[in-house]
């Protein structure tokens, strides 16, 4: 029984094939994402994707999983809410749009990193206990405790990028002092320039600059590394929680962002008086559509 799994970003959307229980992939496909066109010509593009896949396996289709950002109601896949980056997704029913065109085979939809998480927990050995965060354009969180991934209320869980008062900076969310508002790429890239730097196109130039030597950009990196390290931490103690699952494109620039992270844990260590350990994404740009293929398995 093979089962798909498909991610769907802002700018490309990713389809992969597994065998039930197994997170090898066997064949991927991709495709810009329509995020402008609205939910059914986004859908219409997933489940192309999906057929893509299918058919390069011999095996009947058991389940189609998908990840998305935004809010989603786990219990009928339907987007709650979402950024701006997408016109006319929210409201999309993705369960019941994606079964009607691939033949109902059963869907399932959570934000994408949640999925992420479940992607990355049997690269860990399926601890009890985790916390995810992904650092690219905004940040996002994930939760995993007791054996179970949180949802919470309407607003959805494990949102630490809106948490926190690290200063002035204003947030994508319209606050001031979040955390996204200082770790994000977004953030690098626009604190850079505020800061002295040369306007840049994005994070990834910044830390070119660091690595260069650029007494701005290694700054904006070292806070970025610092405020991370103390959410994870006052996450970590308030949840129970001891490891930390990071990835993200900005995850790049991981030798710029370490040891100031590592310092903010050690810091503030757990009551157990040790740090939360910190793993890094061991899938890469496939961990949220391999981790979709395992929604069947933790809901």
């Amino acid at each position: 029984m093979l089962r798909a799994g498909v991610d769907i970003g802002g700018s490309k959307t990713l389809a992969v094939l597994c065998a039930e229980g197994d997170p090898t992939v066997l064949a991927t496909a991709t495709a810009p994402t329509p995020a402008k066109a609205g939910g059914e010509s986004i859908l219409d593009v997933a489940a192309a994707l999906v057929r893509a896949v299918a058919g390069r396996v011999d095996g009947e289709l058991a389940g189609i999983g998908v990840g998305a950002a935004g809010v989603i109601d786990p219990d009928d896949g339907t987007i709650v809410a979402t950024g701006d980056a997408f016109d006319g997704w929210a409201g999309t029913a993705i369960n019941a749009g994606l079964a009607a065109r691939l033949g109902d085979v059963p869907v399932r939809a959570d934000n994408d990193v949640n999925v992420f998480l479940l992607g990355e927990l049997a690269a860990a050995g399926h601890p009890r206990h985790a916390l995810a965060v992904t650092v690219g354009t905004g940040v996002g969180g994930a939760l995993y405790v007791d054996g179970r991934l949180l949802h919470g209320g309407p607003t959805g869980a494990g949102e630490i990028g809106h948490i926190g008062d690290y200063g002035p900076e204003r947030c994508s969310c319209g606050r001031t002092g979040h955390l996204e508002a200082y770790t994000s790429g977004t953030a690098l890239t626009r604190r850079y320039a505020r800061a002295g730097g040369l306007v840049v196109p994005d994070a990834g130039a910044v830390a070119d600059a660091a690595l260069h030597g650029d007494p701005v950009a290694i700054e904006v990196f070292q806070q970025a590394g610092h405020h991370l390290g103390s959410a994870i931490a006052q996450a970590g103690g308030l949840l129970g929680v001891d490891l930390a699952i990071l990835g993200g494109g900005v995850l790049r620039s991981w030798p710029l962002l370490e040891k100031p992270l590592l310092a903010a844990l050690q810091a503030q260590p757990l009551l157990s008086g040790e740090p939360v350990t910190i793993r890094r994404s061991v899938l890469g740009e496939a961990a949220v559509a391999v981790g979709a293929t395992r929604l069947f398995d933790y809901q």
